[in-house]
């Protein structure tokens, strides 16, 4: 049994359709919040700081799903397990009314999810005289990790300095606390790319056994041609010449951060096609687009963007990417190195996994929330050429120098001479064959 609200129903389709003997559906009512829309249920397309808004709201399913269960049971039917996302932590005082064990799901990558869970656990705070710049250490995760504080969950920062309503707070925390006493966790990740993060429980899980479900992209053909002018546009370049910038549905960009790497795009004078999303949320410098256009060089799509198929069309080299985990994975799978922009959540967290352990990507620049790269022209530095300013930005010279010097294959063997890991992370995607639905 699949629980679900009347409005997320449908992406269920899929899975029922597969497995319409095995799978069925639970519609519950979504509870609300008075801080949310009505008829949202979900957090497609909504800024980060929703989240903990619907991890409180969410945790009033609680009675409706255990009053449900009891009636499996009288039924001779009785719940078995419980299987939940992370932000369901909820579900562990209601699988321990059940009297049976709870499975946390992440949708991230381990590391992703051991650090909110290391933050919520210790609750670290950053000293009143310190900047952004803090450095929080996380010394019970493998490899000494160590971030700035304006790289850390931003729903934990609102937690710890007070931000959030008081009982909207308490949840989120409770929410993680729940998730450590679980009987282990589920992680959409690989081996290949975490094994580090896999091979002992972690203090930051509740030293929890970690499940990796190997996610399993679709076959080459499953993604179908690129048809179309998109597909006509990047049949006239040559193999790996083109690059693809897409930030996800969360992010949305600021003027000043479009603008930014707008000129970038321009100044890098490589190919490249800009998914900039739907409606009229990202404003393109002025022109820009008839000039990319009267180039033959750039090509803006607005909307859905076919993002699978792109990434697996012969001419894209290269990906810039916010590093959201989905987009990340199927990068990897469609064997596409990345020039890395995290903006928020866990993305700096797996900035870090691609750039300094798997080596399959280069940082573009710092990244951040509306954080704009500056004008300036600073100089190059560390062994990726990322360039930061104090307070987190990266000068526009500098990422146009990324963007061009990379996409054109100047540094890339550089780089990537000793990515002995590239090839088998991108080969284990498809030797293990393992459908996750």
């Amino acid at each position: 049994m699949v629980v679900t609200t009347p409005a997320n129903a449908p992406l269920l389709s899929l899975l029922l359709a597969a497995h319409p003997a095995s799978v069925q559906p639970l519609a519950l009512p979504f509870p609300g919040h008075p801080s949310l829309p009505p008829g949202l249920e979900n957090v497609k397309n909504c800024p980060p700081s929703y989240f903990a808004i619907f991890i409180h709201a969410l945790a009033a399913l609680h009675q409706p799903i255990l009053a449900w269960a009891k009636s499996q049971s009288a039924a001779a039917q009785p719940v078995v397990a419980v299987l939940s996302d992370f932000f369901c932590g909820w579900t562990q005082p209601l699988a321990a009314e059940l009297g049976v064990p709870r499975l946390v799901f992440s949708p991230s990558g381990v590391l992703g999810t051991a650090v909110p869970h290391s933050l919520f656990r210790r609750l670290v705070k950053r000293p009143s005289e310190a900047d952004d710049g803090y450095v929080v250490m996380f010394p019970a995760i493998p490899g000494e990790l160590s971030y700035q504080w304006r790289e850390i969950s931003g729903t934990y920062i609102n937690y710890i300095e007070g931000r959030m309503e008081e009982l909207v707070g308490a949840a989120v925390r409770q929410n993680f606390l729940w998730n450590l006493e679980s009987w282990g966790f589920v992680s959409n990740t690989l081996r290949a790319l975490e094994g580090r993060y896999l091979d002992a429980p972690l203090q930051d899980l509740g030293f929890k056994r970690v499940w990796a479900v190997d996610p399993l992209a679709p076959e080459t053909h499953a993604s179908g041609k690129l048809g179309g002018d998109l597909g006509a546009w990047l049949d006239g370049f040559s193999e790996g010449t083109v690059v693809y910038v897409c930030f996800g549905s969360q992010a949305l960009l600021t003027p000043a951060v479009a603008a930014a790497l707008g000129e970038a795009l321009e100044r890098s004078a490589v190919p490249f096609v800009w998914a900039v999303g739907a409606g009229d949320g990202v404003v393109l410098p002025e022109g820009f687009e008839a000039r990319a256009s009267a180039a033959k060089r750039g090509l803006v799509v607005r909307g859905w963007a076919p993002q699978v198929a792109i990434l697996r069309h012969a001419a894209v080299g290269w990906f810039m990417t916010h590093c959201g985990w989905n987009s990340m994975l199927e990068a990897v799978a469609a064997g596409v190195p990345m020039l890395a922009y995290p903006m928020a959540a866990d993305q700096f967290v797996n900035a870090r996994l691609l750039v300094d352990e798997a080596r399959v990507a280069v940082r573009a620049c710092a990244g951040g929330l509306g954080v704009a790269p500056d004008a300036g022209f600073g100089g190059v530095g560390g062994r990726d050429s990322e360039a930061l300013n104090p307070r987190g930005g990266s000068s526009v010279f500098v990422l146009s120098f990324v963007i061009g010097e990379f996409s054109r294959g100047t540094l890339k063997n550089a780089v990537f001479s000793t990515a002995n890991s590239w090839q088998p992370i991108h080969v284990h995607l498809y030797a293990e064959k393992i459908i996750i639905t």
